[in-house]
C-alpha cells in the first residue's frame, strides 16, 4: 500500500511539474521571435516525453498487477524463501538460488507466463532491475498472446 501512495504522490508531483514546464513553453511561444519560438516548441517536448513515459510506466504496472491478481487466484504466486539479514535485506546467496530453480523452470516452459512472471520476481530479488523488468514484459506478452522474440 505504501509503494501505490508513493507512486501516485510522484506522479501527482510529476504532472503538476509537467504543466509548469508547459506553460512557459506557450508563454515563450507567445513572445513571437524566432528564438523564443524554438524555444518553446523545444520546451513542450520535454513534458510530453515525460507524460509519455509516466502512461507507459503506468500501463507496465496495471498490467503486472493483473498477472500477479491471476496467479495469486490460481495459487501460483511464488513463496517468499529468501534469507534475510538481520537488518531485512535479503540475503545475495539465497536470492542467486532461488534465481537459479526459476530460471531453470522457465528454460523448461519458455512459453508459459507464470515462469516468465516468478522470473521477473527473482531477478528483482537479486537486484537485476533491467532484467526483471525485460522478463515481466515477456511474461505480459506471453499472457496477452502476443509474439515474442526468442
Amino acid at each position: 500500500m505504501r509503494a501505490k501512495i508513493t507512486y501516485f504522490l510522484t506522479a501527482a508531483v510529476l504532472i503538476v511539474y509537467f504543466v509548469l514546464v508547459g506553460s512557459r513553453g506557450v508563454l515563450l511561444i507567445q513572445h513571437g521571435t524566432l528564438l523564443t519560438v524554438t524555444f518553446g516548441i523545444a520546451v513542450l517536448v520535454l513534458p510530453l516525453i515525460g507524460l509519455w513515459f509516466l502512461w507507459k510506466s503506468t500501463q507496465f504496472v496495471n498490467r503486472a498487477n493483473r498477472l500477479a491478481a491471476e496467479l495469486e487466484a490460481e495459487g501460483g504466486l511464488p513463496v517468499d524463501e529468501l534469507v534475510r539479514t538481520p537488518g531485512g535485506r535479503i540475503d545475495r546467496d539465497s536470492a542467486d538460488a532461488v534465481f537459479a530453480a526459476r530460471r531453470a523452470e522457465t528454460e523448461d516452459s519458455p512459453g508459459d507466463w507464470r515462469c516468465w512472471f516468478r522470473l521477473a520476481i527473482a531477478y528483482h530479488d537479486a537486484r537485476d532491475t533491467p532484467r526483471a523488468r525485460k522478463a515481466m514484459q515477456r511474461a505480459i506478452a506471453l499472457h496477452d498472446g502476443k509474439p515474442v522474440a526468442a
